[in-house]
């Protein structure tokens, strides 16, 4: 294995990837968070926090962007495994090289486009009906998960080309 490939630049890179998974947790559990006490709400005292539907369908396009971040390194998203499954080990590899150029260069342009829309949000100065929070910030939390999942990506393809060693799964502890 190369010196690029072992030791800092494998621990940086995967510090990197265990803190958008991180990250992706904590939006889960604030998207949980807010949709139990708005159910709690509404069902029990017949009253909702303001802003709430818009605050949770911003936080929601929040998860779902670092949720694509969380998922891309580790393959863990869903897949139709047929074709690459009656290739060889060889062929395999191309398939994956492939598919992962091919998500690389969508996510890119998807993330191009989105900083537009942060952007013209924040020129129009766009604002929540109840509360009139701006709504860009919740934009640019979503674009950087984007960018996150962009790096992420890269960083995969990267070891698929050239450390394949380097995206094995991580031997598993025995449950006791």
């Amino acid at each position: 294995m190369s010196e690029v490939g072992s030791g800092y630049s494998r621990r940086r890179g995967d510090r990197f990837i265990q803190t958008i998974e991180w990250l992706a947790a904590i939006f889960v559990a604030i998207v949980t968070i807010d949709t139990f006490v708005s159910v709690l709400l509404r069902y029990f005292f017949a009253w909702q926090i303001p802003d709430s539907f818009d605050v949770g369908r911003m936080l929601l396009g929040i998860l779902i962007f670092w949720g694509i971040a969380a998922t891309s390194f580790r393959g863990t998203h869903i897949t139709v495994d047929l074709l690459w499954s009656l290739c060889g080990p060889r062929w395999k590899r191309y398939i994956d090289v492939f598919a992962t150029l091919v998500l690389l260069f969508v996510i890119t342009v998807h993330t191009l486009t989105l900083v537009d829309k942060v952007r013209t949000t924040y020129s129009d100065n766009v604002e929540t009906f109840d509360l009139h929070m701006p709504v860009w910030p919740f934009f640019l939390v979503a674009w950087l998960g984007d960018v996150s999942a962009v790096l992420v990506i890269a960083l995969r393809t990267y070891r698929l080309m050239f450390h394949p060693e380097m995206l094995a799964p991580a031997p598993t502890q025995p449950v006791e």
